[in-house]
């Protein structure tokens, strides 16, 4: 258990660093945000009460808040793909996968599942987090055409992430 507590905390600490030191100064016009931090609780093991999944999403939103000065936003966001990632792991799972103990990622799955996982929960963040942003729909184009390139540059360094690091 100790083992596992250490393993998640780095992960916590490595994915927020990476997100608060590199990946925030990353701005291509305004349209390009990548958000890696919420591979944290997309790789959290299937088996986790649903409270302390709810606790740790918005734990890990309220400290992206706490530095980017957000007020909130990525704490809803991020409370939110916790909401959801249950709901998502049942919808998209076969019987087998679900089964598995462990956390999800690729090296445990195959590559269209996790693509599939990957794809649902940040398209879900990066909808609740630009449009609590704008909080409006005036500019409702605008803010799609930032969900989607978003999402897709935030999918890639998921997968990218799994492919160099994430060795189970």
């Amino acid at each position: 258990m100790s083992k596992q507590l250490t393993r998640y905390v780095l992960i916590f600490i490595s994915l927020l660093a990476i997100q608060l030191l590199v990946l925030n100064n990353i701005r291509l016009g305004g349209y390009i945000n990548p958000y890696i931090y919420i591979l944290f609780i997309m790789l959290l093991p299937f088996e986790i009460k649903g409270w302390l999944l709810l606790v740790l999403g918005f734990v890990t939103g309220l400290t992206m808040d706490a530095f980017t000065g957000t007020l909130g936003m990525h704490s809803s966001a991020t409370l939110f793909i916790a909401f959801l990632r249950p709901y998502i792991l049942t919808n998209i799972s076969t019987h087998a996968t679900t089964d598995k103990k462990g956390r999800p990622t690729m090296s445990m799955t195959d590559l269209g599942w996790f693509i599939r996982y990957s794809v649902f929960i940040v398209i879900a963040h990066h909808v609740m987090l630009f449009y609590l942003e704008t909080f409006s729909f005036t500019h409702f184009f605008h803010t799609l055409l930032r969900v989607i390139l978003s999402s897709i540059v935030t999918i890639f360094f998921i997968l990218l992430s799994q492919f160099l690091f994430i060795r189970d």
